[in-house]
């Protein structure tokens, strides 16, 4: 089958590799209709390299139809429509019990200190092969596969991979009090659809970026919106809009490459240029992000306020401004999307006809597999007006 394969900083490929095949009884292989490149895979593209492995296969936002199943999968038929969650995780583990469904026990990649494994992303989480890909083999698939009906196009439904819970996620940790205001930080997929759901939820949304085709994709679905590249000062043009306060609540879904950070960025930059050996351990500990945007959701929030974090950090020495985040009295929430926890909530949302949360007026462009090279630079690069990428096998 064709897969993208990572090679290196900035160098994927489409590649023939071995078709997946089952292992175990809770194993299931899908044929990929639809998969998308997330901003976490640009991680991977940009940051990440000294976890990844040669050929290793990309991606965590499938979806498709079953082709075959394990022995000791019930719930699922050779024909079935599914989607993917990101996160791999059982179903009957105690945190599995909890929905804490990104700290599986089953799955958790213990001898990397890490939670639940993760398709397509990294030795951290698992280095299980991802969905970028003509088939997929699916693990713990006894739980994981999100049914969805035949019919609507793939858009409808892709989402619920990880877009989707992860934003409801970071709106339900925001705890925006009822009729309360919220800030989001970033206007890439997550956070354009952070600010939708904030706004269906009926709380006053800000959304904050300096890239125009984002910033009006915002104002298409009632958003309020701070160009950041025309504003001198964000946390100071939030209060002025806040009666001298800041949001209520404050969303961070930028993560550890925000711009702004020169001195982190070169440290990043000096790490990838360490031979793997090397630049593994020092970041797994001590690593540093890139904080403009937490520091600016810091300053932004009102006293007594949250901070939902749902960008991607992967730091171990970051310094925080803890004096003004005690004084403040500021609350922080963060972490994977705990996937199949929210499903119940979207699911009517997706399949609603009128389509509420906009889910059709999110992918920019549509991609051939083939094409992953140009559309990864492109994403990237923010070039074309991309906001979000759909690769078709």
């Amino acid at each position: 089958m064709k897969a993208v394969t990572w090679h290196g900083k900035r160098d994927v490929r489409v590649e023939e590799v071995p078709d997946p095949a089952i292992k175990e009884a809770n194993d299931a292989v899908i044929r990929v209709t639809s998969t998308g490149i997330c901003g976490s895979d640009l991680h991977l593209y940009e940051v990440l390299g000294p976890f990844m492995a040669e050929g290793d296969i990309l991606g965590h936002e499938p979806m498709g139809v079953v082709e075959e199943v394990g022995a000791g999968v019930s719930n699922l038929k050779p024909g079935d429509r599914v989607v993917i969650p990101f996160n791999i995780a059982c179903g009957h583990c105690h945190m599995c019990g909890m929905q804490l469904y990104a700290q599986c026990e089953t799955t958790q990649v213990r001898e990397q200190g890490m939670g639940a494994a993760l398709f397509g992303y990294t030795k951290l989480y698992g280095r299980v092969p991802g969905g970028q890909a003509e088939y997929l083999r699916v693990p713990e698939a006894q739980f994981g596969p999100i049914r969805v009906p035949d019919g609507p196009p793939d858009e409808r439904f892709l989402y619920l991979s990880d877009v989707l819970p992860t934003s409801w996620q970071a709106v339900a940790y925001a705890e925006i009090p009822h009729g309360g205001s919220v800030t989001v930080f970033g206007l890439g997929p997550i956070g354009q659809m952070c600010a939708r759901i904030a706004r269906h939820l009926g709380h006053r949304v800000i959304g904050v970026d300096g890239i125009t085709t984002r910033l009006e994709m915002a104002r298409r679905h009632g958003i309020e919106v701070i160009d950041a590249s025309d504003v001198h000062n964000v946390p100071e043009e939030i209060r002025e809009r806040t009666s001298g306060r800041g949001t209520d609540s404050v969303i961070d879904a930028v993560g550890m490459e925000a711009h702004g950070s020169p001195a982190a960025k070169l440290a990043q930059t000096l790490t990838g240029l360490l031979p793997d050996a090397m630049a593994a351990p020092l970041m797994s500990n001590a690593g540093v992000d890139r904080l403009a945007a937490l520091n600016q959701a810091i300053d932004s929030v009102r006293r007594g306020g949250v901070i939902s974090i749902i960008g991607v950090y992967g730091g171990m020495t970051d310094p925080m401004p803890m004096l003004r985040m005690f004084d403040k009295g500021i609350s922080l929430r963060m972490g994977q999307a705990h996937v199949k926890r929210w499903i119940p909530a979207l699911m009517p949302l997706v399949t609603d006809d009128a389509d509420p949360l906009g889910v059709m007026d999110l992918t920019t462009h549509r991609m051939p597999l083939d094409q992953a090279p140009q559309a990864y630079e492109m994403f990237q690069k923010k070039a074309d007006g991309a906001v979000k990428i759909m690769l078709q096998p």
